[in-house]
Order: C-alpha cells, then sequence, then structure tokens
C-alpha cells in the first residue's frame, strides 16, 4: 500500500463558506503551490501577509486530492521541495479582484468549495537585486 503524500497549502477564510486556496498566477493560468514543508508554507504566508495579502491558514492535505482537482478546474500545480528558493519571493502583486471576499458569507454546497474560490496573483516584475533587498527586509521581521 502506498502511503499518501501530506504537502501544505495556504487557506483563505478557512473554516467558513467562503474558504479559498492560495494560487498564483502565471499568463492566463492559476498554480497551486504544494509545500513538503509545514516550516515553509507557514513563512510563505507570512511574507504574503507582509504584502498586505489576507492572512492565510496553513492545512496540510493530500497530495492526490490537490492533483485530481487541478485536473477538474483546469489548475497547473506545483510541489514546492523544502527550503525552495520559492518559498523566499511570493509574488509582489495581488490581482485587485479574486473569485472570493475575505469577508462575505456566502452559500456553496459543493464538498470542494474550499477548493473552488482561488485568489490569484501576478508574477513580480522585479529585478533579482530588488527581489533580494524586499527578501532580506521580510527576513528581518521574521
Amino acid at each position: 500500500m502506498i502511503t499518501p503524500m501530506r504537502v501544505f497549502v495556504l487557506i483563505f477564510n478557512a473554516g467558513t463558506d467562503n474558504e479559498g486556496i492560495h494560487t498564483v498566477r502565471i499568463g492566463d493560468r492559476n498554480k497551486i503551490l504544494m509545500f513538503e514543508s509545514e516550516d515553509d508554507a507557514t513563512r510563505y504566508g507570512l511574507m504574503l501577509e507582509a504584502q498586505d495579502f489576507p492572512v492565510p491558514t496553513v492545512e496540510a492535505i493530500d497530495a492526490e486530492e490537490i492533483k485530481e482537482f487541478c485536473e477538474s478546474a483546469d489548475y497547473e500545480w506545483e510541489i514546492v521541495p523544502e527550503n525552495s528558493d520559492l518559498v523566499v519571493t511570493p509574488p509582489e502583486l495581488n490581482v485587485e479582484e479574486t473569485d472570493w471576499q475575505p469577508d462575505a458569507n456566502q452559500e456553496d454546497t459543493d464538498e470542494e468549495s474550499f477548493l473552488l474560490n482561488p485568489v490569484d496573483q501576478s508574477e513580480p516584475d522585479l529585478s533579482d537585486a530588488e527581489l533580494e533587498n524586499i527578501r532580506r527586509k521580510l527576513e528581518g521581521l521574521l
């Protein structure tokens, strides 16, 4: 029997009818990041929060569930290895309009509704030096 791979994802409005999973926007595609390390997911979430994103909750989930959801929603996914460089460079910008609202109370009967309301983000247009400077400042906050 194969043991399911547990990964960590960022959830906004966890435990509410308006849950949404964190995604990054690459071109016109959404990608869900699956962190191997809970600590890395937490650090990434703190950096998003420092950039005025809503406060995410780190949740453990079976990687196969995320992959199946991505197939059904036509999303991409990426496993973020422990101590990856990605955790120190989250996207700088949040989209103006998300598919969910941080405080909205909406009816949703779909059992996978927490996966159906992503938060989209754009890739940063910053130089490596600017990103390094931001990374150092954010690390100083931790």
